[in-house]
């Protein structure tokens, strides 16, 4: 059964950085694509960036402008997503999710996800 859980999120102040990190099992984490995604309240739920087994990148929006940068560290079944200049307008639930394969599939594609981690951002 694959299993996967985010942590980090938090309320911080326009202008911070936050750290999320997702840890997944179930799975050969090494032979995997995962990826971030958030949901704000009312609004449908935005895919934000994939990365595939050997560290390629999809970004599936230019919302974040730059600002968000996902990594992998394979020895620890763990994906990164860094946050940098946050905006109130990035607050909402951010979840990772687990693909099915070794590169990333388009966003509606994954079967795994996790319960999501808040983010607050204030002004």
């Amino acid at each position: 059964q694959v299993q996967v859980m985010e942590s980090g999120g938090g309320e911080v102040q326009a202008g911070d950085s936050l750290k999320l990190s997702c840890t997944a099992s179930g799975l050969t984490f090494g032979h995997t694509a995962m990826a971030w995604f958030r949901q704000a309240p009312g609004k449908e739920r935005e895919g934000l960036q994939c990365i595939s087994w050997n560290g390629g990148i999809d970004h599936y929006s230019h919302h974040d402008q730059g600002r968000f940068t996902i990594s992998r560290d394979n020895d620890k079944n763990t994906v990164y997503l860094k946050m940098d200049n946050l905006a109130p307008g990035d607050s909402a639930m951010y979840y990772c999710a687990a693909g099915d394969s070794y590169f990333c599939p388009a966003p509606y594609a994954f079967n795994h996800w996790g319960r999501g981690t808040q983010v607050t951002v204030s002004a």
